[in-house]
């Protein structure tokens, strides 16, 4: 790794200033700071409190977050200099002004997680697979998760929902969340630059919601440069077809097979009675296969 990656590299923001950059993706606004609790809770406030300042695609981007917080408000802290933290607001409008139904909101986080995909494979050179309903996995582990949030509606106008997305980039082993979590730095990635993979990120991520909101949020549309939202995501859902248990609000629980999304990108799990549930919210543990007692133990969770 060359010193210009090494860990602890601030972000360049010249590089991120560039005009070039941002007309090229459409982006109207992009701020970084150095330290904050949280982007999406500053996003969130500045979309509210300040709707006019914080159009569709603006950015904001920290060098340290204290207090990020993921699905079900857990809560981590990694190293300063050591993550892309980033977040996005949305007002998703079609090519005529005319705002996507609501309905189509859930498709976005794993629009983020699919541009994420894309820029891992491209940027990184480092294979990656999405995870229902959020998460972006290397060889199994979790680089990278995915959180929106919707906003409150003001003056009438459609609510902004607002993306964030947190990647471990250079945290050794010591320094992560949980021990299924890897880091670009830990896959051997052929590139470790934060501002790198930031504007590969929100460029895949631009072109990908452009076209989304073109094709009025239909998942089943085809998109520039081939098949459908709905299709990409399912062909690199590692979820699919696996046995898994979801954990759903309220202290439910079903196991059963995953065996596709529908078109609001919940997961339909079947159950051992060939029942089909639609997940939209939960956590999801993918299960290994089970074995018979007389075959060696390959029990556990996956």
């Amino acid at each position: 790794m060359d010193d210009a990656h090494a860990p602890g590299t601030p972000l360049n923001r010249g590089d991120l200033a560039d005009q070039r950059f941002l007309s090229a993706t459409g982006i109207p606004r992009l701020d970084v700071v150095d330290s904050t609790g949280s982007t999406n809770a500053d996003l969130l406030r500045g979309a509210t409190v300040d709707p006019a300042a914080w159009p569709d695609l603006s950015v904001l981007t920290a060098e340290y977050q204290t207090a990020a917080r993921g699905r079900l408000d857990r809560h981590w802290e990694a190293p300063p200099l050591s993550s892309v933290s980033v977040s996005v607001v949305l007002r998703p409008v079609n090519a005529e002004g005319r705002p996507l139904p609501t309905q189509s909101y859930s498709w976005l986080s794993l629009i983020a997680a699919l541009a994420l995909r894309e820029t891992l494979l491209e940027t990184a050179g480092i294979p990656a697979e999405l995870k229902w309903p959020n998460d972006v996995l290397v060889r199994g582990r979790k680089i990278a998760g995915i959180l929106a949030q919707l906003g409150p509606m003001t003056d009438g106008r459609v609510p902004p929902v607002i993306l964030g997305t947190g990647l471990n980039v250079t945290l050794r082993e010591n320094e992560l969340p949980v021990p299924t979590a890897t880091s670009v730095a830990l896959e051997g990635a052929r590139t470790t630059d934060r501002t790198a993979l930031l504007k590969s990120y929100l460029s895949h991520f631009a072109a990908l919601y452009r076209s989304f909101c073109n094709a009025d949020g239909d998942p089943a549309a085809g998109m520039a440069g081939g098949p459908s939202l709905h299709k990409r995501v399912e062909a690199v859902m590692v979820t699919l077809g696996k046995q898994v248990r979801a954990q759903l609000p309220g202290d439910h629980e079903i196991i059963g097979h995953a065996s596709r999304l529908d078109e609001y990108g919940s997961l339909l799990v079947v159950d051992s009675n060939s029942r089909e549930h639609v997940v939209t919210a939960g956590d999801v543990v993918h299960l290994r296969p089970w074995t018979s007692p007389d075959e060696p133990d390959q029990g556990g969770y996956a």
